[in-house]
């Protein structure tokens, strides 16, 4: 017997992932949308993705068992509004706004676990000043993005104008269609006047990194895993995802312990979630950075090497209605993600071809790599990256230890001979 399973904006990678998935299960991944069609790059067409993605399901001659989605939005609110309509498992549209609006989500957060929350305050993109009674260093971001996008760290007023300056020019390509999708569930007063394209301040958490991961079902959290979050010295980008967590026992209890009280109060069910934090070890302080109701397909090679089994697996057993399982035992005590980065723009001259690529695969068994820019870019056109660096590659990475996993990493990086020159004259 078939499993249908629509994903939108199924892309070679996840595909590659789900595929390693148990075999005897009889699943078959279908693309409900691609990634151009998604676009997340540009201003989203929240009613027309939505229509196309149903005429697509509804003219599908087969069973449609379940629709699964990886991307933040406009996926993340696509697939509760198609499920829904259908009878198939999934989180309630107002749980995933009121995530992923980070006025709302602090809000939330505020209200149950107060400890756990740096000050905040949401404004309009007019600012031109602070927030009365929040102290710099501030983060300020659009109440609505992803991947970093248009977060900015500020240190004084100069900083402060400049950042806005540049969220008031791009926050309206999300918030716009989000605020779409905010017109179709019911927010407080005060986010409702907040809208989807306002702007959120909060002061800068400090320590360690790291994401919590889990599922929902019938309206019980469960945490599967605990990934650390490491960032190049000095810099507020990533320089790979590490699993397991180091933390110790208590403070993976302190976690957990959190993770099921915001997650119960934002009403997630059927579904998975990944929560970001900060621990400060010296204070053992915990801050928590947002809520992200998906899994983290960033982490999903990693809990296929240590332990067996993406955790893909684990949002397809949920949206089927079943109790997932990742205990099959993989091939590594530790795996990482590292990101190789540039930290000023250029102009890609050449990548590494397909021999370098399959030359530093083979350095080290369980190793990855996904070139991200192509020849003939300019770094600054890159879509989805932080407001600070430009990734160049992703490389993953299996290991006996820490130590062993830095050493792969550095071996295979030497192998993939990248050129970025300053202008593309030089080219």
């Amino acid at each position: 017997m078939v499993t249908n399973v629509f994903v939108p904006g199924l892309d070679d990678q996840n595909r590659e992932v789900l595929l390693s998935l148990p075999a005897d299960r009889g699943y078959r991944f279908l693309q409900l949308l691609d990634l151009d069609e998604i676009g997340q790059e540009r201003e989203v067409d929240m009613p027309g993705l939505l229509a196309l993605a149903a005429e697509r399901l509804d003219s599908f001659e087969g069973t449609v068992d379940a629709v699964i989605g990886f991307w933040d939005f406009p996926v993340s609110s696509l697939v509760p509004l198609l499920c829904r309509e259908r009878g198939l498992p999934c989180a309630p549209l107002e749980a995933v706004v009121r995530c992923e609006h980070k006025y709302w989500s602090r809000l939330e957060q505020r209200a149950v676990i107060p400890e756990a929350v740096p000050r905040f305050a949401a404004f309009g993109l007019d600012a031109t000043d602070k927030p009365e009674g929040l102290s710099y260093p501030l983060w300020v971001k659009p109440v609505k993005s992803f991947s970093s996008e248009l977060a900015f760290r500020v240190t004084d007023d100069a900083e402060f104008r400049e950042a806005m300056d540049r969220i008031r020019a791009g926050a309206g390509r999300l918030g716009a269609p989000f605020q779409w999708v905010m017109d179709r569930v019911r927010p407080p007063p005060e986010v409702a006047e907040c809208g989807g394209t306002a702007a959120l301040a909060e002061e800068e958490a400090t320590g360690d990194q790291l994401t919590v991961e889990g599922y929902v079902r019938g309206g019980v959290p469960h945490v599967y895993g605990i990934v650390d979050s490491h960032r190049y010295p000095g810099t507020s980008s990533f320089l790979r995802y590490e699993y397991p967590s180091t933390v110790s026992a208590s403070v993976g209890e302190r976690l957990t312990e959190l993770t099921e009280r915001v997650v119960s109060r934002v009403g997630l069910d059927d579904v998975t979630f990944n929560i970001e934090y900060f621990h400060d070890p010296r204070s053992g302080d915990i801050r928590l950075l947002e809520i992200n109701p998906r899994h983290s397909q960033s982490h999903a090679r990693l809990f296929e090497l240590v332990r067996g089994v993406s955790n893909h697996e684990v949002c397809l057993r949920v949206a089927l209605g079943q109790e997932p399982d990742l205990e099959r035992g993989g091939r590594y005590p530790v795996a990482a993600k590292w990101f190789l980065r540039r930290f000023r723009d250029g102009f890609v001259a050449a990548v590494p071809s397909e021999e370098d690529v399959a030359r530093a695969e083979e350095t080290a068994p369980g190793t990855k790599v996904e070139v991200v820019v192509r020849r003939g870019q300019r770094l600054s056109d890159l879509p989805f990256q932080d407001s600070y660096s430009f990734e160049l590659a992703r490389v993953f990475v299996g290991a006996e230890d820490t130590a062993q996993c830095e050493r792969r990493y550095g071996e295979c990086v030497g192998k993939l001979p990248f050129t970025i020159r300053e202008t593309d004259e030089e080219a």
